[in-house]
């Protein structure tokens, strides 16, 4: 492949990107009052039982699907509901107490529109995202959120890209305005995904991942240093940790700061550790979540993290060797 080429290659896929970015700016900037009715209107559909039922078909049905699983793992009770099949006996997804979430850029798609007039006796509100206020799904809907685009990325301004890019963001700026406003938490997005690395490290704690025991190497502040190798030895650790007499957490010493040590001398193996040791070195609760742990290996670069309880008591000491058993890594 010549040089010239690949940079063609890449302009293009520059200005494709670029024409996307400049729809979601328009969408960002052009979003009011309305997606705050429809923020509204989802809350109370939620808290009267009922759910956001989507509809779309073609790409819009596509960003359907993803946009209910996105809301349903978020908290916010979501289907998606295909238009041909809701007139071949799906429209019983619709319970009265739901929301009819159309999606159709155009508001012109012959099948989407065959299922307003049935979904109408339902008396349910029917809100719709389309880029044209004034088109015929408009005209059946309670309410309407505009979303214009400046033109599509295909090069007949026919494939749907831009728009239904920003049909996704506008989808996942309403999930995550309802999940925060309905308080919704990391303990209840782990509820909702017990499977995989995502539910492993919000639902696993620190006490399940920690070493504790006599797997967890501890030495007095007045220790020596050799001995607190030893420890740590017999603990196949790559750090000890040093508490005082009320357990409390003061300090940590690691192999590391031992290489660094011996390059020098060798006189403070018979030193106390509380001369050598890393004082009031970052620490995780005991019942803080593992992802935390995560959270303070990416920002620190550490290999070894001590585990205090609520009194500041050392009780733990994750190894980053540990996580993978654990698949949190």
């Amino acid at each position: 492949m010549s040089d010239s080429n690949s940079e063609k290659y890449l302009e293009h896929a520059r200005s494709v990107i670029q024409s996307e970015i400049d729809g979601l700016n328009a969408v960002r900037n052009d979003l009011d009052a309305a997606f705050v009715q429809l923020v509204e209107l989802c809350l109370r559909t939620l808290e009267n039982d009922g759910k956001i039922v989507l509809t779309g078909v073609g790409k819009s049905g596509h960003i359907g699907h993803k946009l209910a699983a996105t809301l349903s793992s978020t908290g916010s009770n979501a289907v998606f509901l295909h238009p041909v099949e809701a007139m071949h006996g799906d429209l019983g997804i619709l319970g009265r107490n739901d929301l009819l979430l159309s999606l159709s850029y155009s508001g012109e798609t012959d099948e989407l529109l065959q299922v307003l007039p049935s979904a109408k006796r339902f008396r349910i509100p029917i809100a719709a995202i389309t880029g044209d206020p004034e088109s015929q799904l408009a005209k059946w809907c309670d309410l309407v959120v505009p979303m214009r685009v400046p033109g599509e990325a295909c090069p007949f301004n026919l494939a749907p890209t831009t728009t239904t890019t920003a049909m996704l963001a506008i989808g996942d700026a309403l999930a995550m305005v309802l999940l925060e406003t309905r308080g919704f938490s990391k303990e209840d997005y782990g509820r909702l995904h017990p499977s995989g690395s995502i539910g492993r490290s919000v639902t696993l704690r620190v006490a399940d991942v920690m070493r504790s025991g006599d797997r967890l190497p501890t030495a007095a502040p007045e220790c020596a240093v050799k001995d607190a190798l030893a420890t740590m030895t017999r603990c196949r650790s790559g750090s000890v940790l040093v508490s005082g007499d009320d357990d409390k957490l003061l300090g940590i010493f690691t192999d590391g700061d031992f290489r660094r040590l011996v390059q020098e001398s060798t006189d403070f193996l018979k030193a106390p550790i509380q001369e050598v040791m890393t004082r009031d070195p970052k620490r995780v609760r005991d019942d803080q979540m593992a992802v935390e742990i995560l959270n303070l290996l990416e920002t620190t670069k550490i290999d070894d993290i001590p585990v205090v309880d609520s009194n500041d008591r050392t009780v733990g000491l994750v190894d980053i060797q540990d996580l993978p058993k654990f698949k949190l890594m």
